[in-house]
């Protein structure tokens, strides 16, 4: 994932990354994210999918199977930190007329630099887009119900997976960037809820790390829970809790001695206590 492009996200064997080392430690609902991100396929931008199996040629008749591959593309660096929405760079050959050789070529997305607002987070962002992540916020109805409803896999940029995963963090602390109870508040809430039905709340906290990173927030959570307390605190506190409760049984004590004392004199001074029989 360090490399310099990201040629073929799905060469991961998840069998494995979840078998060994840290990888092994890490919970379900990552690993929910990991199959919808590198596994589940992504819809098909740069080409038009083959629905049928076979296909007759209209000229010659013979009928052959049809081989639906997908178009290989690259994923630049730089992609991670925009909203390509789903596109890439498509490496090829070119042939600009029929008298000259073919010669290497690369198409790329025409890019610019758009201002975005995503209204569960109250915030405009500027940010550099392809036309296709335009037109996808377009057909959504806003930028936030595009994220939400698309999955990892398509979303690809690194960028989209942590503004979804804030997105679904605020929607589950109920939008706090509006004051609680106000009729955008109200409005906002009734309108994005239905999305926190897909996730638990573990799943939220987990989803849009690469897999370094989730290794690297499960060793954290690992060394929160065995941290070590230097033995002094402990004997202080031990010391602290001992002198506490001699302290309370002393006191202890010293009441029920003042209480003896006073029933024994109540007992000699009541005139019409019951005598003892001689």
């Amino acid at each position: 994932m360090n490399s310099r492009v990201f040629k073929n996200l799905g060469s991961f064997n998840t069998l494995e990354v979840f078998e060994k080392g840290t990888g092994a430690l890490l919970p379900e609902a990552y690993k929910k994210f990991f199959n919808e991100w590198i596994i589940q396929k992504p819809v098909a931008v740069h080409y038009i999918p083959e629905v049928e199996k076979w296909k007759r040629n209209e000229l010659t008749g013979k009928v052959k199977p049809v081989q639906d591959t997908p178009i290989p593309m690259v994923y630049a660096v730089e992609s991670n930190n925009q909203l390509w929405g789903g596109e890439g760079i498509i490496q090829g050959f070119i042939k600009r007329s029929k008298y000259n050789r073919r010669v290497p070529h690369f198409w790329v997305p025409t890019l610019r630099r758009t201002v975005i607002y995503s209204e569960i987070l109250d915030k405009y962002m500027s940010v550099v887009v392809t036309d296709r992540t335009i037109n996808l916020i377009n057909s959504n109805y806003g930028f936030d119900h595009y994220l939400l409803k698309t999955p990892a896999c398509d979303l690809k940029s690194l960028l989209a997976l942590r503004l979804k995963r804030r997105i679904l963090k605020d929607l589950y602390d109920e939008c706090p960037a509006f004051e609680k109870g106000s009729e955008k508040h109200k409005r906002v809430m009734l309108e994005y809820k239905k999305y926190l039905e897909s996730y638990t709340r573990e799943e939220v906290e987990w989803y849009g790390y690469t897999f370094p990173e989730a290794c690297k927030k499960m060793e954290a959570l690992l060394a929160e829970q065995k941290k070590l307390i230097p033995l002094k605190h402990i004997y202080r506190a031990n010391l602290i809790e001992k002198l506490k409760m001699e302290e309370n049984k002393k006191e202890t004590d010293r009441e029920d001695i003042q209480l003896s004392a006073t029933t024994s004199w109540l007992h000699k001074m009541n005139p019409f206590g019951s005598k003892q029989e001689t």
